[in-house]
Parts: C-alpha cells; sequence; structure tokens
C-alpha cells in the first residue's frame, strides 16, 4: 500500500462468532485492508449504513436474515465489493459461478482466502474507476425467479430434470429425492432450501418430508383427524397434514381458476 493511501474497509457478517474472528484475523494479516466492523444478519443493515464498507465478507446460510434478504436489503450497489462464504449447497454454488462472483466454501485454505481478498480489491478498484459491475443485481434478480429445473450430478454426466417433471418431492436424510413417474433422481440439497427455490403457485410443502406438484393431484381422501391422503396422477399416494390442509386446499382451489 502506496504512502498516504487509506485501507480498504472490511466487514464481516456471519451467525457464527468463531466464524467471524477466524475471518478476521485472516484479514489483519493484509496491511491494504482494515476490518472496521464484524456482525450476524441481524446487525448487518445498520453496519453496513452506518460503515460503508469496501469489502463485504458475508456468508450466506444465516438463520434470521440469511445472506440473499441482506443483499436484497441494503442494495445490490450498497458495497463495492462482496465475497460470498457457504457451506456446501450445490445450488447457490452454481448461482455464483453463472454470474461468475466470487465465493469461499466452508472450510476454506489461507491461500483460497488470499486469492478471494485479492479480487475483492480488485472490484474496489474498478468501482472507484467508475466501472459499474450488475453482477450482484443479476444474481438477486435470478434468485427471485421460480426454479425451472434440477442439476442431477451422475458418474458419466448431469441429468437435467424440469421442475414440471417432478410429481413430488421427499425428504431423504441429507439428500432430496425427486420422483418423476417411473423415475427417481437423488440431490444433495435440503428441503427448506427446494422449498423456497420453487414456485409456491405449482408446488406446495404437504408436510414436514413431503412437497406435491399440485398439478399432478388427482384424488384427496380424508382420514382421521384432519389428516388428508393425496393421489397423485402415477397412483402414489401423500400424507397432507392437517396443519397444512386450509392452505394447501385454498393453494389448489387456484391452481384450478388458473386451468
Amino acid at each position: 500500500m502506496s504512502a498516504g493511501t487509506l485501507p480498504l474497509k472490511v466487514l464481516v457478517v456471519d451467525d457464527e462468532p468463531l466464524a467471524r474472528e477466524n475471518v478476521t484475523a485472516l484479514l489483519e494479516r493484509d496491511a491494504e485492508v482494515e476490518v472496521v466492523g464484524q456482525g450476524n444478519g441481524v446487525d448487518a443493515v445498520a453496519l453496513v449504513a452506518r460503515l460503508r464498507p469496501d469489502i463485504l465478507f458475508l456468508d450466506i446460510q444465516m438463520p434470521e436474515v440469511d445472506g440473499f434478504a441482506l443483499l436484497e436489503l441494503i442494495g445490490a450497489d450498497a458495497v463495492p465489493a462482496i465475497v460470498f462464504v457457504t457451506a456446501y449447497d450445490r445450488y447457490a454454488l452454481r448461482a455464483f459461478d453463472v454470474h461468475a462472483l466470487d465465493y469461499l466454501l466452508k472450510p476454506f485454505t489461507d491461500a483460497r482466502f488470499a486469492s478471494a481478498l485479492d479480487r475483492a480489491k480488485e472490484q474496489v478498484r474498478t468501482r472507484r474507476r467508475g466501472e459499474l459491475d450488475g453482477r450482484i443485481a443479476e444474481l438477486l434478480r435470478a434468485q427471485q425467479s421460480p426454479r425451472t429445473r434440477f442439476l442431477v450430478p451422475g458418474r458419466d454426466k448431469t441429468i437435467v430434470v424440469e421442475a414440471s417433471q417432478v410429481d413430488w418431492i421427499e425428504a431423504a436424510d441429507y439428500y432430496i429425492c425427486l420422483h418423476c413417474g417411473d423415475a427417481s433422481h437423488l440431490l444433495r440439497d435440503t428441503m427448506d432450501e427446494v422449498e423456497r427455490q420453487l414456485d409456491p403457485q405449482q408446488f406446495f410443502r404437504v408436510h414436514r418430508s413431503a412437497i406435491v406438484n399440485l398439478a399432478r393431484v388427482r384424488e384427496i381422501h380424508p382420514l382421521f383427524r384432519g389428516d388428508c391422503e393425496l393421489k397423485l396422477t402415477d397412483g402414489v399416494t401423500v400424507r397432507l397434514s392437517r396443519h397444512r390442509r386450509r392452505e394447501f386446499e385454498a393453494r389448489f382451489a387456484q391452481l384450478g381458476t388458473r386451468r
């Protein structure tokens, strides 16, 4: 850093204090940057407004306000450079790759961290030259659009499964299972994340472990204590929780109206 040049201001946002400290310790090795603050997702909006950082290290998977929601709150251009930090999430990583955005996959090495920081510093210099970067805004727009396909990795190929082909989705430990007629596909993902990505007018989570394509529901059979059983076009039956029954019936009626 040349004489008289101020260090770049860095804000670290992660819900885990230990994770924040680890990132801060690595940043303190670089004389070109200064950690001006750290906090969780709830604190981050106020911190960004007050500190106006040049670089934001942002954890994506935070319980109260996740990284994508935070970016929508502060605005895509509020911070010149963002380094996303995430645990393994195939969908999120594909999104970053598509938009050529840098990310750190936990756990990361010191060398990988240094590389990400160097690229972030270059992004700040680019912004200061007056060159705008629309990739964050594009990422947020993509996140807001319903997911239309799944990419299922295989040994020697990747299978493309259109969301419209999925009859229902079942939780399977650390995976989800896409049921498509006679075929089924395992994908490392969570039910909560997939539910958030899919079109809520087309897919409905009937209980904790199942999401159904509303267009595949053919019969509804009442059971004891308010539960129901849904019969799909392929003959498979899926339980509908009584706690979700009223919302399901409203959503299902809306589907019929659109048709």
